[in-house]
């Protein structure tokens, strides 16, 4: 029974690592399941730490959903910009690797462009829009990163 939580710990961190840079993956919720599956064994972290990781998530999943947009709009990005740089992000997603870093721009700037904005100022907001996707796979990853420490720790410490 416990191999199986493990197994099913490292399988669920793996696939949040990998949701930190896909967008249509929750990485850090779903790393947290992973972590979660640690309580049931002998070298569980415990409650406290388990509860101090939820905290970490879910900032780390508000952050994802407000950084982008934040980057996009300290470039003077319109709402079409914000909006077009997330349905980049999820298009880029299938485009993997170039994909996720390209979508997000190439969303933004198409906003923009909708919108009626002149390239110049439509790639501004691109730049704004990818500035702010690359933050927030770095608060996801952050996350997730300190969850595996504390988790190693837990598994590995005497």
């Amino acid at each position: 029974m416990q191999m199986g939580l493990y197994v099913l710990a490292v399988v669920l961190y793996a696939v949040g690592l990998v949701g930190c840079f896909v967008p249509v993956l929750p990485g850090p919720p779903v790393a947290y399941a992973g972590f979660l599956c640690l309580l049931g064994t002998a070298r569980s972290p415990g409650w406290r730490v388990a509860a101090l990781m939820g905290g970490a998530v879910a900032v780390a999943t508000v952050l994802d959903f407000v950084v982008p947009a934040w980057g996009a709009r300290k470039f003077r990005s319109t709402r079409w910009g914000e909006w077009g740089a997330v349905a980049g992000a999820v298009a880029g997603a299938f485009f993997f690797p170039a994909g996720l870093l390209l979508g997000p721009f190439a969303g933004a700037v198409a906003g923009e462009l909708l919108a009626g904005r002149r390239f110049g100022d439509a790639a501004l907001g691109g730049v704004g829009a990818l500035l702010g996707f690359l933050c927030g796979v770095a608060v996801k990853l952050a996350a997730c990163l300190l969850m595996g420490v504390f988790a190693w720790a837990a598994v590995h410490g005497d």
